[in-house]
């Protein structure tokens, strides 16, 4: 068994259901300090929610040094019905050339890879040109108030500068190193109620029905262009999630409206272009309403330059494919290492069971994971 799968198999052995730890921060902690790196823990949020964080580097002695940072997460979500895994999620289990465990994909076995590329890098270059950390937190699964972001804001405030950062979120599709993502869309939330006057079906003219005030106000909105993407992002796309109005009765005019919607939104629009856009359109059709906003994140995108590229010839040379560049998928901790570091790319093994009952990783796709990790340090070192 490689050191990676090892290491991986330690890591999924432990129950971190988010904003649980489980102890992972402290085995990986024991693999980093013999390299020479301060580990810190920057853990926050109530007694109720603990979040475990930590912020571990090994900073180059050489003056020009730039800082890589590995970034992830040791929390992973609930399993689900346990009657209806094949074996137990927490404990590693092979079947068919497969590693099965909650958390094998997302994302214990790229933290694995991550700590033994950098054991190895080490190994071969004691005095690298390149500084390197780790900033890992348990609450990625979760509401993500107290995890990579605190990290971010305490870094900020130190004046830490960083250069490069790999995300070890779940990219690929076929094969590790097939898909990497560049970027990410933002995500914005809305509540929007739209008042009424409560009455009974049979006498309209005494009511308002909210629901008809909003039916024209929501086919426009629905119709908007928003923008037109560009050569990395999709165009921003709006959507309803929910509606909700009237008491249940059949007989009953309701007194407001409820709905929720989301854009995931690129980088040719802004939070507050897109808020002004709807309310405009709210204000166009005379609505009482009220309006709440939840930004649960801003897009960001990394262009090609020396991480991108030191990335694709990794995965060029460990693996032989081509990797596409991708921006699309959800919300990751991308989004806030973004806030503080120029260059941020995820890089992680294939996503197709993640958060799935019989969660899993193919064994062939750890050692790899691992090269390509390592051959990035050796190619960016390059660049220090």
């Amino acid at each position: 068994m490689s050191r990676t799968l090892a290491l991986a198999e330690q890591l999924i052995s432990r129950p971190s259901v988010t904003p649980e730890d489980a102890g992972c921060l402290d085995l990986i902690s024991q693999r980093l300090t013999p390299l020479g790196f301060v580990c810190e823990r920057i853990d926050s949020g109530p007694d109720t929610f603990r979040v475990s964080n930590l912020w571990a580097i090994k900073r180059s002695h050489h003056a020009s040094a730039k800082t890589l940072v590995f970034a992830g997460h040791t929390d992973v979500v609930p399993t689900g019905p346990i009657a209806q895994w094949k074996s137990d999620p927490f404990t590693p289990t092979h079947r068919d050339g497969k590693l099965f465990g909650r958390g094998a994909s997302d994302m214990k076995t790229s933290l694995a890879a991550m700590v033994v590329a950098v054991e190895e890098f080490l190994a071969a270059q004691p005095d690298p040109t390149l500084s390197i950390a780790f900033l890992l937190t348990s609450d990625e699964e979760g509401p993500a108030l107290d995890g990579t972001v605190k990290v971010c804001e305490a870094l900020k405030a130190r004046g830490e500068r960083l250069h490069y950062c790999i995300v070890g979120e779940p990219t690929s599709v076929q094969r590790t190193g097939d898909m990497i993502k560049n970027g990410r869309r933002g995500t914005m939330s809305g509540k929007l109620t739209v008042k009424g006057i409560q009455g009974h079906i049979a006498y309209p003219q005494l009511a308002r029905n909210p629901i008809h005030q909003l039916a024209p106000a929501l086919a426009e909105l629905t119709a908007i262009e928003w923008d037109a993407g560009n050569a990395f992002f999709p165009p921003t796309s709006w959507q309803v999630s929910n509606i909700h109005a009237g008491t249940g009765a059949s007989n009953v005019i309701p007194g407001d409206c409820v709905v929720d919607f989301n854009f995931r939104f690129c980088t040719e629009s802004t939070p507050e272009q897109l808020q002004q856009r709807v309310l405009h359109v709210l204000h166009q059709h005379g609505l009482d309403f009220d309006l709440t906003w939840t930004i649960g994140g801003l897009p960001f995108l990394t262009t090609p330059g020396d991480l991108v590229e030191a990335v694709q010839a990794a995965i060029r040379t460990v693996t032989g494919l081509e990797t596409e560049l991708s921006t699309t998928g959800g919300t990751s901790d991308g989004r806030f290492m973004a806030q503080i570091c120029p260059q941020v790319i995820e890089l992680g093994p294939p996503n197709a069971t993640i958060h799935k009952i019989d969660e899993y990783v193919a064994v062939e796709d750890v050692e790899p994971l691992k090269n390509i990790y390592l051959q990035m340090l050796k190619n960016l070192s390059k660049h220090s």
